[in-house]
């Protein structure tokens, strides 16, 4: 097999703030957007893949890798916002959107902001597709958390947790298969900025109940633009069952169940994550924003979607018909 070689950060300043990204190959564009207190690497393993067909943009959003970590407004829409602004210093207008984890919200958030600039969705491991979420995530939004993780992130604390976790990732046991992506992530809060900005952006997204922002209310207008649902069978941090869920909001979504898989499906089996965002390219057209369409979306969904957001529930659909879907 051949070696991967790493691949060459660069740095735009947008806004006053330094952002960092990594761009590969050439063709058709696409936003690869990682999650929650991760970076461009998470995406290593298929990047070379995928830029052999495509021009593949991989940022380490805001308050991430090497990035800046402002003050700033970590929200989805201000995300959204700068994802659009990087495309726009680089000369790129329309990608096919990936997004992982937090990054399918912003991926989500930023189709709905700019679907003139959105040709394709790919949705994995999401948020936004149901309320429960790992309790370690819930935990950043309380209270203290910033102090008692610096006592945590101090050096001989650091050193004994990450190394337990990644030792514990390569036993062999499923529960513990995220445990490596795990530990780079406490790694990085030995950093407070780091631990400030990841503070920030998951109370924006999540309190003590778990997720509180949905695309429930919006998902009917996938119907305008191609979208596929990537998950983990095993995933232990968002539950599977939320790929039902997006088959009950986006019927017309292709759902794809990874088994022996768990949150970073793309790392797991790179090489089936690969042939399924490009079978899904292939197979299917860009979506080209057409306003007079897209208000009437708004219309016809107006009625329907405030009753889903009122109450509060996530439709979901039968298990057994996400896994044929699936193909499984």
């Amino acid at each position: 097999m051949p070696r991967r070689t790493s691949p060459h950060v660069e740095h735009v300043t947008v806004h006053g703030h330094r952002r960092a990204y990594v761009r590969m190959g050439s063709g058709p564009a696409l936003l690869l957007l990682h999650g929650l207190g991760c970076d461009h690497t998470t995406w290593a393993p298929v990047m070379e893949s995928l830029a052999r067909t495509h021009t593949v943009i991989a940022p380490d959003l805001l308050g991430h890798g090497e990035s800046d970590k402002p003050r700033a407004d970590y929200s989805l829409g201000g995300y959204a916002n700068g994802m659009r602004d990087l495309l726009t210093v680089l000369g790129i207008d329309a990608v096919t959107v990936v997004g992982h984890s937090f990054g399918g919200g912003v991926a989500m958030q930023f189709a709905y902001q700019f679907p003139e600039r959105t040709e394709r969705l790919v949705l994995v491991a999401s948020g936004g597709l149901g309320p429960e979420v790992s309790p370690a995530i819930r935990v950043i939004t309380t209270p203290g958390f910033h102090q008692v993780m610096a006592l945590l992130a101090a050096p001989g604390v650091r050193h004994v947790a990450t190394s337990a976790m990644r030792l514990l990732a390569g036993s062999g046991v499923r529960q513990a298969r995220d445990l490596a992506e795990v530990a780079d992530i406490y790694d990085s809060f030995k950093d407070p900025r780091t631990r400030a900005a990841i503070r920030h952006v998951t109370r924006a997204v999540v309190d003590w109940k778990g997720q509180i922002v949905t695309m429930a209310d919006r998902a009917y207008l996938t119907e305008a633009m191609p979208m596929c649902v990537v998950w983990g069978a095993d995933d232990m941090v968002i539950p599977v069952a939320h790929a039902s869920n997006a088959s009950a909001l986006a019927p017309t979504a292709r759902i794809e169940i990874i088994p022996n898989a768990g949150h970073f499906p793309h790392k797991d089996h790179p090489e089936r994550f690969t042939k399924i965002v490009r079978d899904f390219i292939r197979s299917t057209e860009p979506s080209r924003y057409d306003r007079v369409r897209w208000r009437e979306l708004l219309d016809e969904g107006g009625a329907w979607a405030p009753v889903q957001a009122e109450a509060g529930e996530f439709p979901v659909a039968p298990v057994h018909a996400v896994r044929r879907a699936a193909g499984a």
